[in-house]
């Protein structure tokens, strides 16, 4: 399955190649789709850049549930760019997976078949048009927390796709603050809504960047690689920091007794997630995890005869240019 990763295979592990690939890192050169990789790096790349992918086009189903039920008619257009925009960025990071030696095909099959997953927090639903814009405000808001670091991550095609990624990110949490913000300042039965989405939606958001420090494998190998460039407990207080604020100036409340300012630290205390709550949603047993697979699964099979068509053509083309030569 992972052409590239078996020809690397011999080498993986010869100490000079290892140095030379750390050296390389150390000094902030790209590494391109054919150079010499270890095979760790190669498939914690694909894990990454796979799921990354996947929570892309999962994470358009919560939102596209509402495009016909936008208030307005501006609203509706909105959302759907935005929505498409989340199609574009699947497309993106599919194809940055695909100069690793993985097909798109076969990243699919593995989402499908639970050998890889998507972000948590597209395990929540989206119970009303306040849950939308703090979809946008917190979720976007968590996924630039993430994303804008990557942009210098250490291997060169998802770094590039990271850079576009996150300018079109940066519209659509500034597009879920603007309907909080509206709603905060609507009526009182407008405003309770706003309160309720952040309430239920706050502490999903702040999974999203992964376990504490404690339990994550991953960290320190990829940190060292530069594949991540923070840790998970820099990035999730960096955006407690940056959310506190905002919701103050909205008039809604951070649903958490615990939050403080820490003079001594120069930023919030916090109340962490419910991790037990969090492995569970990884283990498929969320409020929607079934729902957003059926719907992944019903678009592969209702996709199939698309893609035999496009299979079907390209070998009738390969099939006649071979004959001219």
């Amino acid at each position: 399955m992972y052409a590239q990763m078996i020809k690397s295979e011999a080498s993986k592990d010869d100490p000079e190649k290892l140095a030379e690939f750390q050296a390389k890192i150390d000094a902030d050169i790209k590494v391109e789709p054919r150079d010499w990789m270890p095979e760790g790096y190669r498939k914690t790349l694909i894990r990454q850049i796979g799921q990354h992918a996947h929570s892309e086009i999962v994470g358009q189903l919560p939102e596209g549930n509402w495009i016909t039920r936008a208030p307005t008619l501006e609203r509706k257009m909105i959302l759907l760019a935005k929505v498409q925009d989340e199609a574009g960025h699947g497309l993106y990071l599919y194809a940055a997976a695909e100069t690793l030696g993985v097909s798109r095909d076969e990243l699919t099959e593995m989402l499908l078949d639970g050998r890889m997953k998507y972000s948590s927090i597209f395990n929540y639903p989206t119970l009303n048009w306040a849950d939308i814009g703090a979809v946008g405000w917190l979720v976007d808001g968590a996924a630039i927390m993430n994303q804008v670091p990557l942009q210098r991550t250490s291997y060169g095609p998802y770094s590039r796709a990271m850079i576009r990624i996150c300018k079109e990110e940066s519209f659509h949490q500034r597009q879920g603050y603007d309907i909080m913000m509206k709603m905060a300042q609507g009526t009182e039965a407008q405003k309770k809504m706003a309160q309720d989405a952040l309430n239920r939606l706050w502490y999903p958001s702040l999974m999203m960047f992964g376990p504490s420090d404690a339990e994550s494998v991953h960290s320190t190998q990829n940190m060292a690689w530069k594949i991540k460039m923070n840790t998970n407990d820099e990035l999730r207080q960096k955006f407690v920091d940056q959310t506190v604020p905002q919701a103050e100036y909205l008039g809604l409340t951070i649903p958490d007794e615990n939050l403080k300012w820490n003079e001594d630290k120069g930023g919030y205390d916090y109340s962490d997630p419910d991790w037990t709550e969090f492995f569970n949603v990884l283990k498929g047993n969320g409020p929607c995890n079934t729902d957003r697979l059926e719907a992944r699964n019903k678009a592969w099979d209702d996709g199939a005869w698309v893609r035999d068509g496009l299979m079907a053509h390209a070998e009738k083309k390969r099939a006649a240019k071979t004959a001219a030569e």
